[in-house]
């Protein structure tokens, strides 16, 4: 099996992603000109606007990567062999890391700057973001099908957790609440999540 080449274009867009994170990281978004980019990314300008129309869309790339990574690419399968609370616990870890991390908040605060002005394009972004089917929602719909969960709507039962952590987790920082979520405020946001959501839907034996 051999690896796909990529493209120049494709070689260039990832550049630009890496040099705009890294200046973010170092500079903050707002001190981070087009011109800085381009020169991290050793493009020019005009490449930059070829792939992205302004810096919230890049940014969005960058949350949307971040999300994409954690909560989509997870290899969590459903397994009938360990406990339905060993496995929610890891899944729900997952999504509360990624919630509280530092870099993700910074670049979401950026991105809703931009979106709570043009709510069209928000739009369009979460509809993107709802086609992708991530490992959380794949694994309700296997613990459905096999009859441990008597859940009837798989996407409402993940709204239903999404809205429990980002109550308690994300947007506090976002709205600039709380600087940070401990790692023992992760730990008991994950246990009482997860026992709230099995005590619910778990099939009694």
């Amino acid at each position: 099996m051999t690896d796909t080449k990529l493209t120049r274009s494709q070689i260039k867009h990832q550049a630009i992603l890496d040099a705009a994170k890294s200046a973010f990281q170092t500079f903050g978004v707002q001190a981070t000109s087009m011109d800085k980019l381009a020169e991290l990314a050793q493009v020019s300008k005009r490449t930059i606007y070829n792939h992205f129309e302004n810096k919230e869309e890049l940014v969005m790339q960058l949350v949307a990567d971040l999300w994409n990574k954690a909560l989509v690419q997870n290899s969590i399968e459903f397994d009938q062999t360990m406990s339905l609370e060993a496995q929610l616990t890891q899944l729900i870890r997952t999504e509360v890391k990624l919630m509280s991390d530092a870099e993700y908040i910074a670049l979401t605060r950026v991105a809703f700057g931009h979106y709570f002005y043009h709510p069209e394009d928000l739009q369009k972004k979460v509809i993107e973001f709802s086609k992708q089917e991530t490992s959380l929602k794949r694994w309700l719909k296997a613990a459905k099908a096999q009859e441990s969960l008597a859940i009837q709507d798989v996407d409402f039962a993940v709204t239903q957790l999404h809205n429990l952590l980002k109550g308690s987790c994300f947007w506090p920082q976002v709205m600039g609440l709380k600087t940070e979520i401990s790692d023992l405020e992760q730990e008991h946001l994950t246990e009482q999540t997860v026992a709230m959501f099995l005590n619910h839907y778990r099939v009694s034996v």
